[in-house]
């Protein structure tokens, strides 16, 4: 089994140990906090889990992956520091802030001969490779995909705070937690467009709350929508000249349903997973087990597409992140 260690004592953290343990391919053995009583709190109903404060002991510690799921503006300094310690490294979405950090990232791996990946679960999701496979046979000449889901975080912000997800230090905002699943919806199931912008509602610090996009590919626009102050619940779609295949949503898809113009309707065999992030678990861990590098560079190149596109995106609607400041400037 792999020894995982994690980085990060929010939410996402158990939900991915428990994806990881019904994998049955790794062992949660241990946790970075910068605080010794939050890593207590967090680790209280799990056993022999070495808990640390520093980093530089935690990335000497025995484990063969980490998952970082802290801030997203310290996943780069953090996944570094993983890299260079030899260690298999998954970082919960968005993986980086700017594509310089990723393609830097990237060369780490390739130095230090371990894997990089972004846990961003939809890409990961079998129904995708259904759905690609499907639409193998079908001329695609556009879509919709969204996802918008009111925050937790919303009363803090609305009461004069600011939360992480909203701060422009901490690379936050709608597009960057939810968004990066409609684009790798898009370019997981389409391809990566051409160009991209974006139209945002916006705080004074330039994050975004909610958002529509346009992806332009060479023939057609392909939408996306993402939000943090409201909840949609509209599906998801994918226009193709023969038809429409109508996706329950962009990520967690449970159905895919389409309609040709005859009026005929085809459901796509889709049997989802017993936990939403079991299915990345496994595939890391296949990864990893497996030393399967062609796998996990076109995964790669699907996120350098991306963070690209959403690099395009921001820089279209003016949101700016304290990282990048350093974007280019990024070295050793």
């Amino acid at each position: 089994m792999l020894k995982l260690g994690i980085i990060g004592t929010s939410a996402i953290s158990h939900h991915f140990i428990a994806a990881a343990n019904l994998s049955q391919a790794y062992r949660f053995t241990a946790l970075y906090s910068r605080r010794l009583e939050t890593a207590q709190d967090f680790a209280k109903d799990y056993e022999d889990v070495s808990l640390f404060t520093n980093l530089d002991d935690f990335f000497a510690s025995d484990m063969d992956v980490v998952y970082i799921a802290s801030p997203n503006s310290l996943h780069f300094e953090q996944a570094c520091l993983a890299l260079k310690a030899g260690k298999n490294t998954i970082i919960e979405k968005p993986m980086v802030s700017t594509p310089a950090e990723l393609a830097y990232l990237r060369q780490l791996s390739d130095e230090h001969q371990v894997f990089l990946f972004e846990a961003a679960r939809n890409y990961q999701e079998q129904a995708f490779q259904i759905i690609r496979n499907f639409l193998a046979e079908k001329t695609v000449i556009g879509g919709h995909f969204t996802y918008a889901k009111y925050s937790s975080k919303m009363g803090a912000l609305l009461a004069g705070k600011e939360p992480n997800i909203f701060s422009s230090d901490f690379s936050g905002g709608a597009l960057m937690d939810l968004g990066v699943y409609t684009l790798y919806a898009a370019i997981g199931l389409i391809g990566k467009p051409a160009t991209a912008h974006y139209t945002a509602v916006q705080l004074p610090n330039t994050v975004d709350v909610n958002g529509v996009g346009q992806l332009i590919y060479d023939t057609f626009p392909v939408t996306i929508q993402a939000g943090k102050n409201l909840t949609s619940n509209l599906p998801s779609e994918i226009y193709t000249t023969d038809g429409t295949l109508v996706l329950n949503d962009c990520q967690d898809v449970r159905s895919a349903i389409f309609t040709s113009y005859d009026g005929t309707s085809t459901s796509l065999p889709i049997t989802a997973a017993p936990h939403q992030m079991l299915e990345e678990a496994q595939a890391f861990a296949q990864a990893i087990q497996t030393q399967d590098k062609t796998a996990v560079e076109h995964w790669l190149d699907d996120a350098q597409a991306v963070h690209e596109t959403l690099n395009t995106m921001r820089q279209s609607a003016n949101i700016t992140f304290k990282a990048d400041l350093h974007a280019g400037t990024i070295s050793n």
